[in-house]
Order: structure tokens, then sequence, then C-alpha cells
């Protein structure tokens, strides 16, 4: 999940002790992936759980592929690892349908894979510096946001660790707050890392709109739903579809906020408990004005038009390194898996 270059993330250069802060984050990030699975045995690391979703050991080979092929070969020049594994960790040449069915790495053979790639990319920073931090960013968050996929497969199969999903109360009553009518800058500005999908930066003229100050609770969408959920009444409602939430609104006499909406009232501070769950927008996947594609068309540009649907705000899933006001993130709208709830919009009468 993951897209950059020097042009459209504008990066501010690395300090000198960008090498160092660098190897931390991977270090980290790796550490996360590896609890996160720590618990499994073999046969649910290997299991295809849902047809949607991947094994979780394919995600592990996946992580370590797309990093050496980043971090090692095209940042730093070496040859890959692993050119055997190119296709069968790759996304596209590998769709989720099939990497149940394929010759793929066992659970044993994908962390030895991890470690060893994970030996070059210190290599390679050590060879090749970090740049401008980008493209080590985008491995970075890469493996972050993939944590984040496969705690969905494990929700899906009932695995989550101890202790999770990590949902809180909502605090405080439900309230409309009116957004005034304006133009606002929307989308990443410069000296920041972004991903393509995200620039342009651009002016947007909103009109005048309330949003709903908190995500609807549990207790409010059964109200209104016809699907019971389990958890805190308190707690924003999760595993929603996008259907089903413009379905909720119209009920609720009020709709789903368009992005330009959301990022508008966000960046105003008008928003609370954003990043406990996903928040569908009414928008669909397209790309901003002007909009260029890097480092390659699969990251977002091969899901533009009318099939997926933008949601925004993150889910207690997302790392906070990749939750931000002007990160898109967009699924199929009858889809369920991803942890998605609701923030109601409505025009100003």
């Amino acid at each position: 999940m993951a897209s950059t270059s020097t042009a459209t993330l504008q990066a501010a250069q690395p300090s000198p002790e960008a090498r160092a802060e660098v190897l931390e984050a991977l270090t980290q990030a790796r550490e996360h992936t590896l609890a996160l699975v720590a618990h499994l045995g073999d046969e649910d690391l290997s299991k295809v759980h849902s047809p949607i979703m991947s094994p979780l050991v394919w995600d592990l080979g996946h992580i370590a592929a797309y990093e050496d092929l980043w971090l090692a070969h095209r940042h730093a020049g070496l040859q890959l690892l692993r050119p055997d594994l190119a296709d069968v960790y790759d996304a596209f040449e590998t769709p989720r349908a099939v990497r149940g069915e394929i010759e793929a790495l066992g659970p044993d053979d994908a962390r030895a894979y991890m470690r060893a790639v994970r030996e070059r990319a210190v290599e390679a920073i050590a060879r090749a510096g970090v740049g401008d931090g980008a493209i080590c960013e985008m491995v970075i968050r890469h493996e972050l946001q993939h944590s984040e996929t496969m705690r969905q497969t494990l929700a899906l199969a009932d695995l989550l660790p101890a202790g999770e999903p990590l949902l809180e109360r909502i605090a405080g009553e439900d309230e409309w707050i009116e957004v005034p009518a304006g133009p606002f800058a929307m989308g990443a500005g410069a000296g920041e890392f972004a991903y393509d999908n995200e620039r342009p930066r651009h002016e947007v003229d909103v009109p005048a709109f309330q949003i709903s100050r908190h995500p609807v609770r549990n207790a409010v969408w059964e109200r209104f739903g016809e699907r019971t959920v389990d958890g805190d009444p308190d707690a924003p409602v999760c595993h929603v579809s996008w259907h089903e939430a413009q379905t909720f609104a119209a009920a609720a006499r009020a709709r789903l906020p368009t992005e330009a909406e959301w990022e508008k009232a966000a960046v105003s501070g008008a928003l609370a408990g954003v990043g406990q769950v996903w928040e569908w927008t009414a928008s669909a996947f397209t790309g901003y004005p002007g909009f260029v594609a890097y480092p390659y068309r699969e990251y977002s540009e091969v899901f533009f038009g009318d099939r997926y649907r933008v949601l925004r705000g993150g889910s207690w899933a997302t790392s906070p390194r990749v939750r931000t006001a002007t990160f898109r993130n967009w699924d199929l709208p009858q889809r369920r898996q991803i942890f998605a709830g609701v923030r109601l919009a409505r025009d100003v009468e």
C-alpha cells in the first residue's frame, strides 16, 4: 500500500541522524509485524481464512519482497535476493484469489527470507544512504499498512491477539458541527511525506455543511440498522460496508460526507474520535486535478473510477505514522472486512 517519489512527496532533506532514524523505524515495524502473528501456529499462518484475504504467510513474504525490490534493488542497485519470488509476491501478478493455491514460502522460510532481506536493506542504506528519505519511508509505511491488512484477516478468523480490537468509548454528547462555506487547500502540502493520490494540493470551494462531531455508536446503529453488533454500546460501530453506511445515513435523514467535506472538517479541528474506525465518504476514488502516478500506476491509478469508495481518518489498527488528515484509503462498497464505521453529514438548510 505505498507509492512515492521525490517529485510527488517533496520530502525534506534528511538530517545527519536520518540513517539511524530509518533503521530504527524499520526495526520497529518488523518487531510489530512478527509480534502480531507470534501467537499463531503454522496452520493458521498458512490457511486461507477468507477468499477475499491472503494467507498470513503470503503477507510476510510480500513484505520482504517489497522491501528487497525498493530498498536493495531500486534504491541501492543490488540484484534481487530471490528473483524467482518476484511474481509470487507481486500483488498484481498473484491476486488474492490464488495466493492460497500457489507454491510460496512456508512460515519458517518466509521468516528466514524476511531476515535475509533486512540484512540487505541495512547494507543498501549503508551503501546508498537514505536519499531524500522518500523510498525508505515508503517501505516503512508499506509494512505498517500490511499489519492492518493482516489484522483484518485475523479478525475474520477470530484470531486477533488478546486485547484487540482497541475500540474506545465515545465520550460526550452527539452533536452537529456547522462548517462555513468557503475554499480550503485539499491534499498534502510541500515538505511532507504523502502518496501520489494525495497530490497535488489544490483549492476546493466547499458549500456550508454540518457534520457529526463523533462517529456513529453501536447503540445508535442498532436503533436504525438491521444488523446487530457486538461490543460496547458507546463504542463506534465497526465492520460496516459503504452500502450499509449509505442506507443508515438515509434512515437518519442525513448523508455521508464528501471527501472534501471530511478533510476540511478534520483540518479545522471539528471532528472527535478520528482514528477509531475508518470513515466512509460519499466520494469515488479518483485522482486530484493534475495527478501524476509515481512510482508505479498500480498503487493508485489503476483503482480510479466509480468502483471504489474513499475512506478517511484511519482505524484503531492504523499506525499513527500512516494516519494523517490527507491520507486516502479505498475499498469496494460491499466490503465489510475493513475496520470501517460511519460519520454523518447533512446540508445546511
